[in-house]
């Protein structure tokens, strides 16, 4: 009996004795520190993993991790969130099977807008499930009536009540008929007041001092440089202009496109500029950072569609084609856009989303008996949001003389961004397009006239974003890299032009500049000191050995790790996230691994720690 008892014991011991605890990964970066299993340790016998409940079939997960849903899908998570619109379609749910579908044929619209929709319809359903509701109108355009309250001009007098007195009625008088009046306010050159940015200022007309191209021909993108005068900047703002900060700029809509859609919509020509009474029943619309609450404004058609409401930037949506549905007068029209709103017609609604950039113009144009009212289209319209570029120059030291009087300039970069048009082949963004507008206006119209004087042309600005990661970071003690690529470059020569005041042995900047061509887009050759060629680096993709920028980090891995590692040693990294961001932030990491001797995970955490420290600032787009 003791011999049973003694092998049950020794059988069942081992498992009883507590183990060792394994080290694991340092959470903390460390220079010297380095971990690695010994082979002994892979001898050990893993200790067995309880086996995992069988899940009922009516509960079965399909997918439970990224590579479930890549396997389901043939993408991975990124690029199934950045192209699902949320629908189901993607993974085939809720689809009923086409042996049950009742399918009647189409004509299809014969024009050239809308086969460059590239809508991929086969037939659609007789029968519509899930068709979303036509989207609430928020915004109302009245004409301005007279209040019955205000005398006409030919009245002879003013029926009083007991309590009134004349002065006091005139005063209620005057004030009504102004505030059925358009404000005096030139909206060719700066938004209506009630477009605020930062209330309670407002965006004010800087007029261009001058402008150059700084690419040259045979670029792939150009880029045009603004001095802008802003002397007269309102005063009482609580921050200045920074080196590393960025000016907000509230672009309008192209003229010509705004005159196409209000000729789409049939919109008569006299009442486009003529005094309309905005109400709106909720929203911010149309003053971008207002409060949420109703409003009653005067203003006018065309400024509410040149300020107010982007008509190119974002793809169309369920309630624009189900408000054109509802006012297509073709019964092809109306039944496309329908399937296009309905649960039937969402992977092509998603395939429709996802492709090329459609704009309010080109959808009109493909279906051209759908014309629905102006107001009503505004309430569902994205609304016109500023865009903002970082200064290119110290802010401090920027000044001329001009007219007897001494003049405040700020500089700025701005690239010229094209996307795909149905007609034109490729057509500018709406802030983009607009600096180009006004660059080669000011250009032309400065080789027409004679002598020093330059066209008076304005870019409608406000401080914007004095607080941002460059600016907020940027101090003149300790030594400082700079990497950027195409107009990512641009905020980092204010930083040298303040640095290379004050530098000395102990207050160093170097900058790695990333270009196509250098011969062609080099954005501000020759304008970073007079000690240039010590402070940049400028590293071509496509000319030459044809590196990229964060090959040129792992290179100077040496000059990287010094610097983060000095006393109030900082890296700065601006561009494009695609691309030169998300490599640049690998190959800091792998400068990390080499030099700290870290594990990738230590590697990163190390670099959010500087990040938190303020010593790594990464702004990126």
């Amino acid at each position: 009996m003791a011999t049973h008892i003694d092998r049950f014991l020794a059988e069942h011991s081992v498992s009883s004795i507590p183990e060792e605890p394994r080290p694991g990964p340092s959470a903390a970066p460390s220079l010297t520190y380095s971990y690695s299993e010994s082979s002994d340790e892979h001898e050990l016998e893993e200790p067995r993993q309880p086996e995992p409940r069988r899940r009922r079939a009516s509960t079965r997960l399909i997918a439970q991790s990224p590579a479930d849903v890549q396997r389901i899908t043939g993408e991975t998570t990124t690029q199934l969130i950045r192209r699902c619109c949320g629908g189901g379609c993607c993974l085939g749910l809720g689809r009923p099977k086409k042996d049950d579908i009742e399918v009647e044929q189409i004509e299809f619209p014969d024009n050239d807008a809308y086969r460059s929709l590239c809508l991929k319809i086969d037939q659609v359903p007789a029968t519509l499930n899930g068709v979303c509701d036509l989207p609430e109108q928020t915004a109302f355009l009245q004409p301005l009536r007279r209040p019955s309250s205000v005398p006409s001009p030919t009245d002879s007098g003013v029926s009083l009540g007991s309590g009134d007195s004349p002065v006091s009625a005139v005063r209620d008088v005057e004030k009504t008929l102004h505030n059925l009046a358009l404000e005096d306010l030139d909206t060719e050159i700066q938004p209506p007041s009630f477009v605020q940015p930062h209330p309670p200022y407002h965006v004010f007309p800087a007029r261009i001092h001058n402008t150059r191209e700084l690419t040259r021909p045979g670029a792939e993108k150009r880029t045009f440089h603004f001095d802008l005068d802003v002397t007269n900047y309102p005063e009482g703002e609580e921050h200045d202009f920074k080196v590393g900060g960025a000016i907000g700029v509230s672009a309008p809509n192209e003229a010509s496109m705004v005159e196409e859609v209000l000729d789409l919509l049939m919109v008569p020509r006299f009442l486009r500029n003529k005094p309309v009474l905005l109400r709106t029943t909720s929203g911010r619309w149309p003053t971008v950072w207002g409060d949420d609450q109703a409003r009653e404004i005067v203003t006018t058609r065309r400024d509410l569609l040149t300020w107010c409401s982007d008509i190119q930037s974002y793809p169309p949506t369920k309630q624009i084609l189900r408000l054109l549905a509802e006012h297509a007068t073709e019964a092809n029209e109306r039944k496309i856009l329908l399937f296009l709103s309905a649960a039937e017609g969402q992977g092509v609604f998603c395939d429709f989303r996802t492709g090329p950039h459609v704009s309010l113009a080109q959808l009109l144009h493909a279906f051209p008996s759908a014309k629905p009212p102006l107001d009503h289209l505004l309430s569902v319209l994205q609304p016109l949001m500023p865009r903002f570029y970082s200064l290119s120059n110290d802010p401090h030291e920027s000044f001329l003389t001009r007219d007897g009087k001494q003049h405040r300039l700020i500089e700025i970069a701005v690239t010229v961004h094209e996307t795909a048009d149905w007609r034109t082949g490729t057509r500018t963004g709406v802030g983009s397009g607009f600096f180009q507008r006004q660059a080669l206006r000011f250009l032309d119209g400065q080789a027409q006239q004679q002598g020093d004087q330059a066209p008076e042309l304005y870019i409608p600005m406000f401080k914007g974003l004095m607080a941002n990661p460059l600016a907020k970071q940027f101090v003149t003690d300790g030594p400082m890299l700079l990497i950027g690529a195409g107009v990512g470059i641009a905020p980092f020569r204010g930083f040298v032009q303040r640095r290379l005041k004050t530098a000395n042995c102990a207050n160093k900047v170097w900058v790695l500049q990333g270009v196509r061509d250098s011969l062609v887009d080099e954005l501000y050759s020759g304008e970073w000191g007079v000690h240039e060629d010590e402070v940049k680096r400028v590293v071509q993709s496509r000319r030459g050995e044809g590196r990229y920028v964060q090959e040129e980090v792992k290179a100077q891995a040496d000059l990287v790790w010094y610097i983060i590692n000095s006393v109030d040693g900082r890296v700065f990294v601006c561009g494009s996230s695609r691309g030169m961001g998300e490599g640049v932030e690998k190959a800091l990491v792998e400068v990390a691994m080499d030099k700290g001797n870290l594990e990738r995970e230590e590697a990163q955490t190390f670099w959010d720690l500087k990040k938190q420290a303020g010593q790594y600032i990464a702004e990126t787009w």
